[in-house]
């Protein structure tokens, strides 16, 4: 398979970019020309990799909060399919790539009505709205593990089960923590490439409760940037062992620093700590769309790979949890046992071996 022409569509938040990044760049590796279509916000991710072919295309979801704002959504779709018909007959691909969400559909549906074979992605444990849509269109659609939820049967045969699309680090290198030390706990707080304004707002009084009861705790902690000098000036005056800082394209140098992490449950996320294998507690977005995060969470707590905790117990659950694993190094030790057992250093082989039968079946 040599020079054939394929276009990734994304956009959104990390978690569509951040796949769509590694894929890309895989792919070139192949020997393919690559493109992506993105919307604002995914151009601010990817704008800082020059050497991609990126192509902005943006999109909305459809609001339904009230006419005007639905009416809106509604156009704002239409013109990202109009102008994705006129992109795609001037650059023709083999097959297209649709990451998920919003942003990859217009381009994903111009596709279909030009007859052009695209794929999609789904790293959620419920397919999502766009993915639902487009599947009766799609190729195949992708998945990180078998148990996703809402596909019809009818299209089960178009499942295929390839893992996380996670980034190049984690397939290049063996993580582990079996060497660090659980005397101190060294707390990583991640919330989501947008970050997390109640973490900022509730888990500093968490840490100095810790301190109090005299767990030695170092923290790491992702926040919006108008919310630094809050956070540094509660750390400073109770004396804590602290480090903050906002969206980093660095995030596995605080992998390797810490050895719990506390995080929203998006499934790029959940699907990069497994695989660096390191404990964390998941505290999904209670707003998230068909309660998606909840259901990642719930996925990965019942397969021992962490644990879980909803937002509205932060205040009451949080510290007695943190307290127990850091107590109980039992605990530690089976969530790594378990999370050793899994591994998606095969997904991007596994990938192309799909899409290469894709590419060899007649039109």
């Amino acid at each position: 398979m040599t020079k054939k022409n394929i276009i990734i569509a994304t956009g959104g938040t990390g978690g569509h970019i951040f796949p769509a990044l590694s894929l890309a760049n895989f792919l070139i590796s192949k020997n393919l020309n690559v493109k992506l279509t993105t919307d604002k916000r995914g151009l601010e991710y990817l704008k800082v990799n020059k050497n991609l072919d990126i192509v902005e295309i943006s999109s909305s979801p459809l609001i339904k909060t009230n006419f005007l704002r639905l009416f809106i959504s509604i156009l704002t779709i239409i013109f990202s399919i109009i102008k994705s018909l006129i992109f795609l007959l001037f650059n023709r691909p083999s097959i297209i790539f649709g990451m998920g969400g919003y942003s990859s559909f217009p381009i994903c549906i111009a596709a279909s009505f030009l007859r052009i074979k695209f794929v999609i992605y789904e790293n959620n444990l419920i397919v999502g709205k766009a993915n639902k849509y487009l599947l009766p269109f799609a190729e195949k659609i992708f998945v990180s593990f078998k148990e996703l939820e809402g596909v019809d049967n009818k299209y089960s045969d178009k499942i295929i089960k390839i893992g996380n699309i996670v980034r190049e680090e984690l397939i290049n290198k063996d993580f582990s923590l079996e060497n660090k030390s659980f005397d101190e706990m060294k707390i990583l707080v991640l919330g989501g490439s947008q970050a997390a304004r109640i973490f900022a707002e509730e888990l500093p009084h968490i840490f100095l409760k810790l301190k109090k009861n005299k767990i030695m705790t170092k923290v790491y902690q992702q926040c919006q940037k108008e919310q630094n000098d809050q956070l540094s000036q509660f750390y400073k005056n109770a004396n804590l062992d602290y480090e903050i800082f906002n969206f980093s394209n660095r995030i596995f140098d605080y992998y390797s620093k810490a050895n719990l992490v506390i995080t929203r449950s998006g499934a790029s996320v959940l699907g990069e700590l497994i695989n660096f294998k390191i404990p964390f507690i998941s505290i999904p977005l209670p707003t998230a769309a068909d309660n998606h995060q909840y259901k990642n969470a719930e996925f990965y707590s019942k397969k021992g790979y962490g644990y879980l905790l909803e937002e509205k117990d932060i205040k009451n659950k949080l510290y007695d949890l943190i307290d127990l694993v850091f107590n109980n190094k039992s605990l530690i030790n089976n969530v790594l046992t378990s999370q050793k057992q899994y591994s998606d250093k095969d997904v991007f082989n596994t990938l192309f071996n799909q899409l290469n039968k894709i590419f060899n079946e007649k039109n």
